[in-house]
């Protein structure tokens, strides 16, 4: 027979529970389902990943970082990209081939060549310009009626760690898929 004071116990510990997985996922972690293949082939349509939510309270964001955001602000959608402009780059695609700050970058980790051409185009202060790995099946920066530049205040967060399907659990990182460095 369970009495009143484990009774008690048992609500306090459901209450503490919900409170921290509130705190977690509000402001610490988030899980988050790939839907698409937009990032094919780094991340793939139904992975399930985890979302680093407070890193960009220290630091800005990073060029090959991949975020997960509101386009457009719109808080009932979530996209998931790459980091490709930082605040005062120029962004340019030329013949299939992407320009920083007019210098080529090589990009061993895209599905496919781009086609087509785009731009140039400026990041502003406090945004960024994202686009998936998957170029030529992307709704990205490029689209700038749909996605354009992602404001800092629209980045929910860094994705970190693919933890689903189990066979494919991995830490998503720099090693594996280096940061963005423009070609001199």
């Amino acid at each position: 027979m369970i009495n009143k004071q484990e009774v008690k116990e048992i609500i306090e510990s459901i209450i503490i529970a919900g409170v921290l997985a509130f705190f977690i996922i509000t402001f610490i972690v988030q899980s988050f389902i790939v839907q698409g293949h937009s990032m094919d082939n780094t991340l793939h349509d139904g992975e399930r990943l985890f979302v680093n939510k407070f890193i960009y309270n220290f630091r800005a964001p990073e060029r090959g970082d991949i975020v997960v955001f509101e386009p457009k602000g719109d808080p009932s959608r979530k996209y998931i990209k790459r980091v490709i402009g930082l605040p005062g780059d120029k962004i340019e695609i030329v013949a299939g081939n992407l320009f920083i700050n007019d210098h080529a970058v090589k990009e061993d980790y895209i599905l496919e060549p781009m086609y087509g051409n785009y731009g140039p185009y400026k990041v502003p202060k406090k945004h960024v310009f994202v686009m998936g790995d998957n170029r030529n099946h992307s709704t990205d920066s490029r689209m700038t009626s749909l996605v354009g530049y992602v404001s800092y205040d629209a980045i929910v967060g860094q994705a970190f760690w693919v933890y689903w399907p189990l066979t494919d659990i991995r830490i998503i990182n720099d090693t594996i898929y280096p940061k963005l460095t423009a070609n001199k």
